[in-house]
């Protein structure tokens, strides 16, 4: 049984006639219909464009000393207690 997609949203796109024709000639080749064409391949794009922005990537001694840190606080140090109350008295 086939998977109905329902799409709320609309973007439009200017792009010229060659262009469009190459992109729906290829669409054709897969046997798919412009915009299912264009969504294929720009949704993986633009999950890895976030995925890159979003995450941070730590090496494992990174990693461990991290965890260290969060197990494991160092005290905290003058000038860090003054940046928490200027933080506090700006609110």
């Amino acid at each position: 049984m086939a998977k109905t997609v329902v799409r709320e949203g609309r973007i439009e796109l200017r792009i010229t006639k060659e262009d469009k024709r190459l992109l729906a000639t290829a669409a054709a080749y897969e046997r798919l219909d412009l915009t299912s064409f264009i969504m294929h391949a720009a949704l993986p794009a633009a999950r890895d464009a976030v995925d890159r922005a979003e995450r941070i990537a730590l090496s494992e001694r990174d990693s461990l000393r991290v965890l260290a840190l969060l197990e494991c606080p160092p005290e905290s140090t003058a000038a860090l207690r003054a940046a928490a109350q200027c933080r506090v008295a700006r609110k």
